[in-house]
């Protein structure tokens, strides 16, 4: 086996994919995606392992190394390597000569992130590189009807209708909530101050696939105090974004990977045909944490009362996690599909 390694070329996407196959994972598929020919805007480094055979040069393995906009505080990296090539230190190669392509990223960044499932090979390369988890992510399935509805105020249709509302996608107030309450749940792995028009591009717009927003808001509020009778809309509390297309890992909301018109009640989460709608489900982080867990609940029970949402759990999560676990205990709610590993050195 003679091995020999140069950058990215057209075809080579081709040409491995007829070495490689299926992707193993999820997040190999996501990745392949990727891969690509170097570039300075958006910055990325790709490198392509070739085997000599007989004077022919075939692709086997390919690295990746690129910036990211949303996470600007590691790089993202993925090798793959053609099952027959494995255990013979093409991998590591690889990584070897990633690490040294970005010793020389214009951000200055040098460290690397990457995604794995347990107890795959990739997760067993990674642990080998010197790669630690930083954040598990599974995709949990709520069955309908698993939660108690809330009783708002009164009980009055009024009074619910006074917290419960559909809330258009374009709006600057559920911007703002969605973008601080992403910054407040990943400072594993910060993406800084986002500003509206990136929470919108990200999470809300239409090429995002962003189906519909229902929110939870505190009780009416006085502008004069005690005493005065409320007038002014209670401050948002938590929020449900529904997309039109569940999708497999985000961040995730990737939003770097995967990275979601305004809809009635009705067409917002939940899925009459019984599959479940893809659901971010989150809260205004200023909230203590047992009013999270209670806004978080509220609002998962309103959502999942007819139909089953899917939700993607952060163990960074904590009061949807609080919420979840045991709705998975009890069995009423059910991990899909394989846990996520964000790993990084």
């Amino acid at each position: 086996m003679a091995i020999e390694y140069r950058e990215w070329r057209e075809g080579d996407d081709l040409a491995l994919l007829e070495i490689w196959g299926d992707p193993e994972t999820v997040q190999a598929g996501q990745f392949r995606g990727t891969l690509a020919p170097s570039s300075n805007a958006p910055w990325r480094r790709c490198i392509v392992a070739e085997d000599v055979v007989d004077g022919v040069a075939i692709p086997v393995a390919a690295g990746v190394v690129h910036e990211a906009a949303l996470h600007p505080e590691r790089l993202w990296a993925y090798i793959e390597v053609a099952r027959d090539h494995r255990r013979a230190g093409v991998g590591s190669t690889l990584l070897t000569m990633l690490r040294h392509e970005a010793e020389q990223s214009p951000s200055g960044v040098t460290r690397l992130r990457s995604k794995v499932e347990p107890g795959t090979s990739g997760a067993a390369f990674a642990e080998a590189a010197g790669l630690a988890p930083i954040q598990r992510s599974r995709l949990v399935e709520v069955e309908p009807a698993t939660l108690k509805l809330p009783v708002f105020g009164d009980g009055s249709e009024a009074a619910a209708s006074e917290q419960v509302e559909d809330l258009a996608t374009g709006s600057v107030e559920l911007s703002d909530v969605v973008g601080r309450y992403y910054t407040a749940v990943h400072g594993w792995d910060s993406p800084g101050e986002l500003s509206i028009g990136t929470v919108q591009r990200l999470f809300l717009d239409d090429l995002s696939g962003a189906h519909g927003a229902i929110v939870l808001r505190a009780a009416k509020a006085s502008a004069f105090g005690p005493g005065v009778p409320a007038s002014r809309k209670g401050r948002l509390e938590a929020f449900a974004i529904s997309y039109a297309q569940v999708s497999p890992g985000r961040e995730n909301a990737g939003r770097e990977n995967a990275g979601r018109e305004n809809a009635g009640r009705e067409n917002a989460p939940g899925d009459k045909a019984g599959q479940p709608s893809d659901v971010f489900l989150g809260h205004e982080p200023k909230l203590s944490a047992d009013e999270a867990r209670a806004a978080v609940r509220n609002l998962l029970a309103l959502i999942a009362y007819q139909y089953p949402v899917l939700l993607e759990v952060d163990d960074s999560m904590a009061a949807l996690r609080a919420v979840v676990e045991p709705l998975l205990e009890s069995g009423k709610a059910r991990v899909r599909g394989a846990e996520t590993l964000v790993v990084s050195d």
